[in-house]
């Protein structure tokens, strides 16, 4: 089967059959989309350092660098609910990842004049198209990783594929920290470093929209995902019912506006917080500090996606959320080493709650599963909310430390969906009916494919098979 040639951008509405590919036919396109989780985690991660130092270099506040939160996270539901849910239902996937990479490939541009200039406006406009851009990839790819495959391993994949997301926010925070200030120290000098990067980062996402417009994916309709509810939550589930009638979703898309902000705003000031309660703590030694907390928070994400091999996913979701309102409760009183060791730990249990939520929200939507992947996406927005009402706090009392009071109160609320997704019936069900391949999906036509692995016969291949969107250019015409 060639992986690239040139092929039609638009998908249509017919079942596909790609949401029930093998673990083996999904290696190439889930390896594809696993390089943009990289890409954000790393513009996330360069971020959370560029914060701090801004307010050196810039001369400004905690409340006004929470700027650059706000113009990268405010972009997030413009997309998701906007421009790339819009692609994404009449184009499809790979459509949308397009969109994006080309988006963050011109904010990244962008940022070259801006460090010339020394602009903080300039820097959070293109933060904000960045923004646009990342916010278009993550529509896409995370309810792509949660239905590409056998759906009950869902958690499992969008996890493992977050959890390189969450290498690239550790090599942020040690590029930020080694190669931007370490010599040069927070100066104009430094803000001309940084523009090197992202034209390094421009030319790279570019060039892999090119690898993308080439590459035959599979694509993953709103029929496939309304015959894949049929089959693991039954002929009349709740895709059935009218989009505003998902109130499951929307509590999930709460939960992930009420998490994602207070993630961000810890992460957007845990270099303040490292400075001002450990002694003798610069912003370079503090962004160390934080690298080795995201450090943990992707170790978090790998090891919680083992450990979800073996229990329910609702079950790890609801020991790590509550571990995370522990240790950052805890934060608040600490000093020295000890509240530094309290955030890292809430950064680690942090680790599989953005991915988890994403997929046991989507689950059984069916046919609304891009429109309600839109509105859960689209709860990022927290994360232009938030961090400012933390820095507004920590302002006011001169204490980080304090305002870490505000990301345990909306971590609280979040809490209230992994509760209910545990504990209610109605939402419970919904998250267990994943549908066992042997059972609840069509078998395979070979006996090596009924373990998930191995090729299907000839006349059932991905490749040959008639209704699979690998089309042809008789097809497109």
């Amino acid at each position: 089967m060639a992986r690239f040639r040139p092929h039609s951008l638009k998908v249509g509405d017919r079942v596909t059959d790609a949401a029930r590919l093998t673990l083996r036919e999904t290696i190439f396109p889930l390896f594809l989309v696993t390089i943009l989780y990289f890409l954000w985690g790393f513009a996330y991660g360069l971020l959370d350092t560029l914060n701090k130092h801004f307010q050196i270099t810039l001369h400004i506040t905690k409340t006004r660098s929470s700027g650059l939160q706000a113009a990268y996270f405010g972009a997030y539901p413009l997309a998701s609910l906007g421009y790339a849910n819009w692609v994404l239902r009449h184009y499809g996937y790979r459509a949308t990842f397009i969109l994006g990479l080309t988006l963050y490939g011109i904010g990244a541009f962008m940022m070259w004049p801006a460090a010339l200039k020394g602009s903080f406006g300039g820097f959070c406009g293109a933060t904000f198209i960045i923004g646009s851009g990342l916010g278009s990839l993550e529509t896409a790819a995370n309810p792509y990783m949660a239905v590409t495959g056998p759906p009950k391993y869902a958690e499992l994949r969008i996890n493992i594929a977050q959890a390189i997301q969450a290498i690239g926010t550790v090599v942020g925070p040690v590029l930020g920290s080694y190669v931007f200030f370490d010599q040069t120290g927070d100066s104009v000098s430094a803000l001309k470093t940084v523009q090197w990067v992202y034209l390094a980062i421009g030319c790279f996402v570019f060039s892999l929209a090119v690898v993308f417009y080439f590459s035959v994916i599979p694509e993953v309709t709103d029929a496939d995902m309304a015959q894949q509810a049929d089959l693991t939550h039954g002929a009349k589930g709740d895709d059935d019912k009218p989009f505003w009638m998902q109130f499951r979703m929307f509590h999930a898309a709460w939960a992930q506006f009420a998490y994602t902000g207070s993630q961000v705003a810890i992460a957007a000031y845990f270099i303040n917080y490292a400075t001002e309660i450990r002694p003798n703590t610069s912003a370079a030694l503090g962004a160390k500090f934080l690298a080795i907390a995201q450090g943990c928070f992707a170790a978090g994400r790998f090891s919680g996606s083992a450990i979800m091999r073996f229990i329910r996913p609702r079950w790890v979701f609801l020991a790590y959320l509550t571990c995370v309102i522990i240790f950052c409760a805890a934060s608040i009183t600490q000093r020295g080493s000890t509240g530094l060791a309290m955030l890292t730990m809430t950064l680690f249990f942090e680790s599989v709650c953005f991915p988890t939520i994403v997929a046991l929200g989507i689950r059984g939507l069916g046919k609304h599963t891009k429109r309600g992947s839109g509105v859960i996406v689209g709860g990022v927005v927290g994360g232009a909310c938030i961090p400012p009402i933390l820095a507004a706090v920590a302002d006011a009392r001169n204490s980080t430390a304090f305002a870490m009071l505000i990301p345990v109160l909306f971590f609280i609320t979040a809490e209230t969906y992994a509760v209910a997704v545990n504990f209610v019936p109605s939402y419970r069900r919904r998250a267990d009916l994943t549908g066992d391949d042997a059972d609840s999906l069509p078998k395979p036509k070979t006996a090596d494919a009924e373990n998930g692995i191995g090729d299907r016969s000839e006349e059932g291949s991905v490749e040959e098979k008639p209704n699979v969107v690998y089309r042809n250019e008789e097809e497109e015409n």
